[in-house]
């Protein structure tokens, strides 16, 4: 289990007067910091090293021993409020994010009402704005996600949406892909786009492969997203349109990117740490937490996914958070709804199974979970340059820890990971120079 944190949204670093983050090892690839030293909070934002007399009176975070790490920004998140808050609230999500790093997330519109307008949106940000952690809405590119007609881009973009997706729904028409891409361009906002190809992937439960076939279960062939992937891809070109393709689950998929980012075509891409870690071997078990979209792939998928991470063709890591209730998951394989919870795992995962191997330094990790999603969606954050938000989290390399869904900030504990040991611990986060997150930091002045 992991040592015991708490939510402190009352804590200051720097919120209110001047705070010091002492004696860390800094790591900002926005800034090129890779370093041991202080890092200065005023006002919620980051500063240069004040005069020594004011320095004097400053409450003081001792980091030695820890990274200084810019807060992650998780660019695909389903938080379920408003409509399904059984599953998770934004507060519960809020807290879940900051205990893993997070301090930005970015919310589907999978909601009930779907987050297909204005009104829709203001109430996410208003609704968020007391949480731990920052929320930014992603909007429905169509009206009730149902694939048919366009929302009102520009009232959405004005609302405070961040980019625009139909979630987990595949954008079937491409005539309806194409118009939002051309608008797109008037916003410079990205259209985030699940591939999947559901005539090909229909009834299907996991990938198609020896492992299907022994398991009697029905596959989904990693054709149906490379297909739509094909299409998307060619469809930004044509618009000029910024395509971001998320959670990229296959080689051939990658290697598509690759080849639309050497012409010059505007997409991006992410990819989720279940992806990056598991393979369809693993559903043996028949474990339901385990039943994900798109589903666990082969060992040579896995292989391409981690070239493309590397080689920089995927920007991003996400957690693709998908909370589920126990009724949701605890069920026959077949009836068990898709998805995992992500927002706590994800960075002692890819710590554990890419960092420490060496198989990714810390700064790139960083780059693809903090930088580079806040470049994409336009977001503050991703930095801890002087006049950056303060932003960030100590994140101890030694710690270890095993993962236990009853202790679990977010209300759902459907985490392919239960009874995993990881290493890494986030032991305090600070959202806009207020501690939000403390598991055995002090502060003292």
């Amino acid at each position: 289990m992991r040592p015991d944190g708490r939510v402190t949204p009352g804590g200051a670093a720097g919120g209110a007067g001047l705070a010091v983050v002492r004696g860390g090892h800094i790591v900002d690839p926005a800034s090129g910091l890779d370093e041991t030293g202080d890092l200065w909070i005023r006002d919620g934002r980051i500063i240069e090293h004040p005069s020594d007399d004011e320095a004097k009176g400053a409450s003081v975070i001792d980091a030695a021993g820890h990274y200084v790490l810019p807060g992650l920004i998780d660019m695909h998140a389903h938080l379920c409020e408003p409509g399904y808050e059984y599953r998770e609230t934004l507060e519960s999500g809020a807290e879940a994010a900051v205990a893993g790093g997070v301090t930005g997330v970015a919310c589907m519109p999978d909601t009930e009402p779907p987050m297909d307008d204005a009104p829709t949106v203001r109430f996410v940000r208003t609704r968020a704005a007391d949480v731990p952690a920052h929320i930014y809405p992603v909007a429905a590119v169509t009206a009730g996600r149902a694939g048919e007609r366009l929302t009102e881009i520009g009232e959405l973009a004005d609302a405070g949406a961040v980019a625009f997706s139909d979630g987990d729904r595949t954008i079937r028409n491409p005539a309806i892909l194409r118009r939002v891409l051309e608008y797109s361009r008037m916003f410079d906002l990205p259209i985030i786009v699940h591939c999947e190809d559901q005539a090909l992937s229909a009834g299907g439960l996991m990938h198609e492969g020896s492992h299907a076939t022994r398991l009697g279960l029905k596959g989904i062939p990693s054709i149906a997203e490379e297909t739509i992937a094909a299409r998307d891809i060619m469809l930004a070109e044509w618009t000029g349109g910024r395509l971001h393709i998320t959670h990229v689950s296959t080689a051939v998929t990658v290697g598509l990117i690759r080849a639309a980012k050497q012409r010059g075509v505007r997409v991006t891409a992410d990819v989720s740490p279940h992806h990056l870690v598991l393979t369809d071997e693993a559903l043996s078990s028949y474990d339901t937490r385990l039943k994900v979209n798109p589903p666990l792939r082969s060992r040579a998928d896995v292989e391409g996914l981690r070239e493309g991470l590397v080689d920089g063709t995927i920007d991003a890591i996400a957690s693709d958070h998908t909370p589920r209730s126990v009724d949701e998951k605890n069920t026959e394989f077949q009836e068990a709804l898709p998805g995992a919870a992500g927002l706590e795992t994800m960075l002692s995962v890819v710590y554990t199974e890419l960092i420490a191997p060496g198989l990714l330094t810390l700064g790139d990790a960083v780059r693809t979970m903090s930088t580079a999603p806040g470049g994409i969606l336009g977001t503050e954050g991703g930095s801890l340059a002087a006049g950056s938000p303060a932003d960030l989290f100590l994140f101890d390399p030694d710690g270890t820890w095993t993962v236990d869904p009853a202790s679990f900030r977010s209300r759902s504990g459907n985490t392919p990971f239960a009874g995993c040991a990881l290493k890494g611990n986030v032991t305090m986060t600070v959202v806009g120079g207020r501690v939000v997150y403390r598991c055995g930091v002090a502060e003292s002045s």
